[in-house]
């Protein structure tokens, strides 16, 4: 069948350029409102200064914002520098396979890259910096997003499906040469196993020890390889059947892990200690990665969409019904200090580098080079995909940091602050709480004990990670709008499972992109491993990089300072750094490509570029302890040398030995991360100039392939893309495909 006897593929130039630009008085209207509505909230979340302000400003100020970052900015991009082209075929088209190359329904598609985008960031560094305030957070998350995250998103996305679906570091070699790219290799594969090791303990802590959570999250996936082989094999194409389906068996598998957590057996078997279930995790990963991605991953993304998607919007809906008011200061206390008690050092840079994921993440570039673009429809779904998804993902951190400054502030720091300063008892905790010396802060035994028992746990103290802290806000905020014996145990246990789903979806989708990552840089070397269909290549790749990240894992869970503590700082620089690589692989390809509008992609890199490296040096060269990796790392060796059976938050000799250990560990790997990354900017920055200097080089495209299907560019369709689908029913119904071929 020639592609001249199909119906269209694509909407004309002509009828997206109407649909764009069609301004009718409703239109306008709306778009008045919606300006009018966000910077009424900006200027009481900006400016007010009472003794509270009411949290549902901070919703307004998110989605209003975001509104009109997506129609206006996200369409400037899509019309000067990616051009998006539907006429062409897309590497899930024309490279499918059925296991890693599919064309992917956009709806689930945009469930899969939420879910595996979405991890432990938006959720653990909104609540980690809110210890300086909701101001500069609010400000870094919101407007970060448009100009930023967003931005790297869409554009990785973009470029990377144009280039038949490479990893960011494969890119960055054919874009920046030897040297530049493989620093960028090395970047890329080094920071991938620190990212989904802090993402792998975070669901370690949260599920650690908790029935409820375990027996939950470990049934959504038998639910996912249902959910997988459903539309398979059983029912193609019935997306929203089977949706329904699987959202009911995740409302029946939570609420059943309430009665588990009461059962004799499920305290037996399900009741787990931290050490275990990383290894749970890490032999998860293993498997989730070498599985066909239709039958787990996808699925599985998707199932948890509804819980992530849904949650956020229940808990944004409760806030301005219940309307909370925040009595944390716009700018604190410790947003000048380097003494900090959740995560030490000053807002700048610090807290920019604690808020990664929301605003700005790295390990989002390597999910838009790794399972999306192998997956993707269509060109013009990229903004949805890239940009919208990133744009979710911000809501999500607003939603964190909203719940986490809605509780009392003693309850706050008792959580956070490590077991090493508050020895893991409610006398320890007040005491440490109260020594701060924080207007208005006061906090009891009774208040930590009563807050532990209305949520069902034996103790909240020192419960770190963020996950736990966010709970109690949901939990809290929930409980004032659906009252009732045993609620508040109910919604915290739903926000524990909740945020274990969400990020353990994170591990899954990294371990496969990491797997990819790795076979892109062996076939440099060995061209078999650049055949993702190889299964003894996929394998060796995914326990190479298992191994890894499980290592840092290990470590992590068996960290006398509290893993969470120490490590986030060093994931928060290296998620950065590579976000600064990501945006310069960027400006290379878009200046070779001969695009406009570059500045578009400058302003975010500057701007992560100099935070990132200067808090770099702050890690590597602080004579603080608490900051500088090095100076803690020989505050300890010298104590150990002297003899010394206990320093600070070490306790035992084993303890100091760690602690000297996992310093030193976490100060090389600080050198190593800037360093690439100065390396692949300054390439990058070479290479955009020589390009600029010669009018354009060039094409690293794959050549453009005629595409033989269609499908609509937004989550709503329009009525000219209505009519084109209907076209389409028609001539299936006249000529049915031998064989469905994806998420359809």
């Amino acid at each position: 069948m020639t592609t001249d006897q199909l119906p269209p593929v694509s909407l004309t130039p002509e009828q997206i350029a109407k649909d764009q630009r069609r301004w009718t008085p409703a239109r306008i209207a709306i778009w008045v409102t919606i300006a009018l509505l966000g910077g009424t909230a900006w200027l009481m979340i900006a400016l007010a200064r009472g003794e509270t302000i009411n949290a549902i400003w901070f919703v307004f100020a998110a989605v209003c914002t975001y509104f009109i970052g997506y129609r206006f900015y996200a369409t400037y991009i899509e019309r000067n520098i990616t051009k998006p082209d539907d006429t062409r075929a897309t590497p899930a088209e024309y490279l499918e396979n059925g296991q890693d190359y599919m064309p992917t329904d956009r709806r689930v598609l945009y469930g899969h890259h939420f879910a595996a985008i979405a991890g432990a960031g938006p959720l653990v560094g909104p609540v980690l910096a809110a210890q300086m305030g909701y101001l500069p957070g609010t400000i870094w998350i919101i407007v970060g997003v448009v100009l930023a995250g967003a931005v790297q998103d869409y554009l990785v996305l973009f470029f990377s499906m144009r280039r038949g679906g490479r990893s960011l570091g494969q890119m960055a070699r054919d874009e920046l040469g030897v040297i530049g790219g493989t620093a960028a290799l090395l970047a890329t594969l080094t920071i991938m196993i620190i990212i989904v090791a802090i993402l792998a303990l975070v669901v370690v802590n949260a599920l650690g020890e908790s029935v409820w959570g375990v027996f939950s999250v470990g049934m959504t996936i038998p639910i996912a390889l249902f959910m997988g082989v459903y539309l398979r094999y059983l029912r193609p194409g019935k997306v929203t059947e089977v949706s329904i389906i699987g959202f009911v068996l995740l409302i029946a598998v939570i609420v059943a892990g309430g009665w588990v957590a009461k059962t004799d057996w499920g305290q037996h078997y399900l009741h787990l200690d931290r050490p275990m279930l990383a290894w749970f995790v890490i032999i998860y990963g293993f498997i989730a990665a070498v599985l066909p991605v239709w039958l787990l991953l996808a699925p599985r993304d998707y199932l948890s969409t509804f819980m992530k998607v849904g949650t956020i919007v229940m808990l944004a809906a409760a806030i301005i019904i219940v309307r909370p008011e925040i009595t944390v200061p716009a700018i604190s206390e410790f947003a000048g200090r380097t003494d900090s008690p959740v995560v030490p050092g000053a807002l700048f840079p610090f807290l920019f580098v604690t808020i990664a994921c929301g605003a700005l993440s790295g390990f989002h570039a390597l999910i838009s080079s790794g399972t999306t673009p192998k997956l993707i429809e269509k060109e013009r779904q990229t903004k949805l995909i890239g940009y919208g998804g990133m744009l979710m993902e911000s809501f999500v951190a607003i939603m964190a940091l909203v719940a986490a400054i809605s509780i009392d502030r003693g309850i706050y720091f008792a959580m956070n602050a490590s077991a090493a300063v508050t020895q893991g008892t409610v006398e320890g905790a007040v005491q440490f709480v109260n020594s701060l010396g924080l207007a208005g802060v006061h906090v009891t035994p009774d208040v930590l004990e009563s807050t532990a028992q209305a949520v069902g746990e034996h103790s909240i103290v020192s419960r770190t990670g963020g996950a736990p802290t966010l709970a109690v806000g949901l939990a809290t905020i929930m409980h004032h709008l659906i009252p009732g014996e045993g609620m508040m145990s109910f919604w915290y246990h739903f926000a524990i499972m909740f945020e274990a789903l969400f990020i353990l979806t994170a591990v899954d989708a990294g371990t496969r992109v990491a797997r990819f990552m790795l076979q892109d840089s062996l076939g440099n070397f060995l061209p078999r491993f650049k055949d993702t269909s190889w299964r003894l290549g996929a394998w060796l790749a995914t326990a190479i990089m298992v191994g890894g990240w499980g290592a840092i894992l290990i470590m992590g869970v068996t960290d006398p300072l509290g893993g969470i503590n120490t490590l986030f700082p060093l994931f928060g620089i290296a998620n950065q750094l590579l976000a600064a690589i990501a945006l310069a692989v960027c400006l290379a390809i878009a200046a070779r490509s001969g695009r406009k509008a570059l500045w578009v992609i400058v302003l975010p890199l500057a701007f992560t570029s100099v935070i990132t490296i200067y808090a770099s040096i702050e890690k590597i060269f602080s004579s603080v302890p608490a900051i500088g990796y090095w100076a803690q790392h020989q505050a300890y060796a010298d104590a150990l040398a002297a003899g010394k059976t206990s320093l600070g938050s070490a306790k035992t000799v084993a303890a100091m030995e760690a602690v000297v250990r996992n310093t030193f560990i976490q100060g090389t790997l600080s050198i190593i991360f800037v360093s690439l990354a100065i390396i692949v900017i300054v390439t990058a920055l070479i290479a955009t100039a020589r390009t600029l200097r010669h009018g354009g080089g060039e094409s690293t495209e794959d050549p453009a392939v005629p595409s033989t299907i269609y499908a609509p560019a937004g989550m709503l369709t329009s009525q000219d893309e209505k009519a084109l689908e209907a076209e389409w029913a028609a001539y299936h119904a006249e000529h049915p495909p031998l064989v469905r071929r994806g998420h359809h």
